[in-house]
């Protein structure tokens, strides 16, 4: 593929060594347009980067380096998106500093469409994991895509679960687009390539380096309405998606957890801040004005399970036997109702209808 000549500017621009987002936006501010800042003289440069910068800028690009850009793009579902563009994320618009480029894969709608931030700890337990995915799929059947890092642990099950319905799944990661980390989640990946989007601000070849991955946070929450932390360590990194999102004006909801688990303390930590307390999805989606009342009625009310469900507490033995369930099948089934705020759960593993 030929690279467009307005897309060729932006790319020239934005992949010069040493010229970081700062600058790049002080010299647009100066000249108005990349091609216009590739047009001035080293002289005229210099009074507004440092020497070293504006040489760089004189000398250009690795035009190698623009060929693998238009090679990756023969893939029609690889795009970069300028600052300019109309496909590009208005929610990003609102943060103090957008990344002026940004490498996509997949489906470009999911980045204008009303979105949930999903994030915790990598070394999370299996409850943590299942509230994940549960918290992800709830979200997403009312209609909300759900956005994570595709890191381990609560991002790719946040993940799977937002990939499981109709608002769908983002993943913004701290690479080059062309490099997937963890190598773990390539299948994963795949398909949010498939079904959801990844994107990314580095450009491609860039290694998961250590730094690259709080200021991704950033675009997490930029591209969210709010943020869900779900397990997390006081050190966590997602303790930074939560901060950025505060400092963005985006509401931020912790899941609580047990007072003598390492896993909670972070989320403990954020309630104590002022964070949201949430025990079902619900809770975030009314906080968000996004009512959960239709998805419920049209399908959780529904479900089969209620035949044998009532408002009279039951334990789940009972319930196993009624239903024709595993215990395993019946545990999946009876945390998704519970997180969707229609089934409440007893002492004793006794289980009630609510709705």
């Amino acid at each position: 593929m030929v690279l467009e000549p307005g897309l060729e500017d932006w790319l020239r621009l934005c992949l010069i060594p040493g010229l970081g987002s700062e600058s790049q936006r002080k010299l647009l501010q100066a000249f108005g347009s990349p091609s216009a800042v590739l047009q001035q003289s080293r002289s005229v440069l210099t009074q507004h980067v440092r020497q070293q910068v504006a040489h760089a800028i004189v000398e250009g690009v690795d035009e190698s380096v623009l060929q693998t850009a238009a090679n990756w793009l023969d893939d029609p579902l690889n795009r970069i998106l300028t600052v300019a563009d109309a496909d590009y994320p208005q929610a990003l618009l609102n943060i103090p500093d957008p990344p002026l480029l940004l490498y996509t894969k997949g489906r470009l709608n999911l980045l204008n469409t009303v979105s949930v931030a999903i994030v915790g700890s990598r070394n999370a337990t299996t409850q943590g994991l299942r509230n994940a995915e549960a918290f992800a799929k709830s979200v997403s059947e009312a209609g909300l895509c759900v956005i994570s890092g595709l890191a381990q642990g609560i991002d790719a099950a946040a993940h799977r679960g937002g990939l499981q319905a109709k608002g769908a799944s983002v993943a913004v990661v701290g690479t080059g687009l062309d490099k997937v980390y963890p190598a773990s989640n390539r299948e994963l990946a795949h398909k949010l390539s498939q079904y959801g989007c990844i994107i990314s601000e580095f450009p491609l070849g860039t290694p998961p380096l250590p730094s690259n991955f709080p200021r991704r946070n950033r675009i997490i929450s930029g591209l969210s309405l709010g943020c869900l932390v779900v397990e997390a360590g006081l050190q966590s990194g997602s303790l930074i998606t939560a901060r950025m999102a505060l400092e963005q004006g985006r509401d931020v909801f912790a899941i609580p957890g047990s007072i003598h688990s390492p896993q909670s303390k972070g989320c403990h930590s954020l309630i104590k801040q002022g964070a949201k307390l949430v025990e079902t999805s619900q809770d975030i989606l009314e906080e968000l004005g996004y009512p959960q009342n239709s998805m419920v009625a049209g399908t959780s009310l529904e479900h089969p399970l209620f035949a044998h469900l009532g408002f009279d507490p039951i334990d789940g033995e009972t319930l196993a036997q009624r239903s024709g369930l595993t215990i395993a099948e019946l545990s999946a089934i009876l945390l998704q109702l519970e997180l969707e705020g229609v089934v409440a759960t007893f002492p004793g593993g006794r289980y009630q209808r609510i709705v």
